[in-house]
C-alpha cells in the first residue's frame, strides 16, 4: 500500500486530506508541525509528502531541505500564493505546488501523477529473479520473502530502478545514505557485498572498474 505522509498544521485540512486519500486507497500518516514530521520521516519511509509551508516548529521550506536527499516526491499544499514563493517551492525539489483553497477531485488526480512520475504506484518490479514490491517495501525470490535492512532495501531499488547502468559509488552514497560522500569510503562495497549474498546477484551485481556498480540483467 502506497504510504502518504500529511504534514499540515490545520487540522480540518488534515482530516479532509486523510479522509480523501484513504477513500482512494491510501495509508496516511499525519503530523501537525515539522518537527514531528521530521521525527517520523527519520524513523519510516514514505511514499509521498504532502508538505505546508507555515509549520510550528520548523516550516516546510525547512523541512523540505531535511527531505531532498531521501529521494521522497513533495507536493507543497500552502496559502502562501506569490509568485516567488511557488518558484521557491519547485527550486527546492518539491514535484508540485497547490495553492489553498483547492478542489480535492484535483488533489488526488495531482496526486496519482506524481506517484506514476515516480513508478511508487507500480504493483511489482520484476528484475533478476527477483519480484520487488516498492509500496509494501518487500522482495521476494520464488515466492519466499527476503529479509533486507532498510539501507540494503534502498540499494536494492536504486539498483532495480537503473539496470545496465553503471553508478558511481559517490551517486549510491548520496542516494542511499542522503549525505555527501566521503573519499575511501568501504560502506558502499559492504552493503553491496551483503546484498548480493541475500539476493543471489552474485553475477548480476557487477563492480565498474573506478566507478562502482552496475545490474546486469
Amino acid at each position: 500500500m502506497i504510504r502518504i505522509l500529511i504534514v499540515e498544521d490545520e487540522k480540518p485540512i488534515s482530516n479532509l486530506l486523510r479522509l480523501s486519500l484513504t477513500k482512494e486507497g491510501y495509508a496516511c500518516t499525519c503530523a501537525f508541525d515539522g518537527a514531528e514530521a521530521a521525527d517520523l520521516l527519520e524513523r519510516g519511509r514514505y511514499d509521498l509528502v504532502l508538505l505546508d509551508v507555515m509549520l510550528p516548529e520548523i516550516d516546510g521550506f525547512e523541512l523540505m531541505e531535511y527531505i531532498r536527499p531521501m529521494e521522497m516526491p513533495v507536493i507543497f499544499i500552502t496559502a502562501k500564493n506569490a509568485v516567488n514563493d511557488r518558484v521557491r517551492g519547485l527550486r527546492a525539489g518539491a514535484e508540485d505546488y497547490i495553492v489553498k483553497p483547492f478542489e480535492i477531485v484535483e488533489l488526488l488526480a495531482r496526486v496519482d501523477v506524481v506517484l506514476r512520475r515516480w513508478r511508487k504506484n507500480e504493483a511489482v518490479l520484476r528484475v533478476g529473479g527477483l519480484e520487488i514490491d516498492p509500496c509494501a517495501m518487500q522482495v521476494r525470490r520464488d515466492g519466499a520473502e527476503i529479509a533486507l535492512t532498510k539501507k540494503e532495501y534502498d540499494l536494492l531499488l536504486l539498483f532495480a530502478r537503473n539496470p545496465r547502468r553503471a553508478l558511481f559509488r559517490e551517486t549510491i552514497y548520496e542516494r542511499v545514505w542522503g549525505e555527501e560522500y566521503q573519499f575511501g569510503s568501504k560502506t558502499v562495497d559492504l552493503h553491496v557485498q551483503r546484498l548480493r549474498k541475500k539476493v543471489g546477484w552474485e553475477k548480476q551485481l557487477q563492480a565498474v572498474n573506478k566507478v562502482g556498480y552496475r545490474l546486469e540483467v
